[in-house]
């Protein structure tokens, strides 16, 4: 895996959080861009679905984004904290990563329960 969970689970209000860091061999930095490994916007909208998976014991895939902002750079061997709150209506959440009390990124996402597949007759 490219980043590795320090730590996962709920605060007091029950929203779930997560402590992450970023290895500094993960293909994304290795790509994006040569000399100035930077993590790519879809890395860390993906960690923050994974993230949200993990904690709920579910799994989920994204169906859709909104109000999405990034605001400082990933590097490797960051550390990152999580923060994701269930939103106003069902299967939405609404999230904030952090590095150092600064706020990287933020928005909503939906997530829907990956059904299981029909065997084929």
């Amino acid at each position: 895996m490219w980043y590795s969970y320090i730590s996962t689970g709920f605060d007091n209000n029950n929203a779930i959080v997560a402590r992450i860091t970023t290895s500094d061999t993960s293909p994304w930095f290795e790509g994006h861009f040569p000399n100035d490994p930077t993590l790519p916007a879809i890395a860390q909208l993906s960690m923050v679905t994974e993230t949200i998976s993990r904690v709920l014991q579910k799994e989920l895939s994204l169906q859709s984004l909104t109000r999405i902002k990034f605001k400082k750079v990933i590097r490797p061997g960051d550390i990152l904290d999580i923060h994701a709150t269930t939103g106003k209506k069902e299967n939405q959440y609404s999230f904030k990563v952090t590095s150092e009390t600064q706020e990287v990124c933020s928005g909503r996402l939906v997530l829907a329960p990956i059904k299981e597949q029909q065997p084929t007759p």
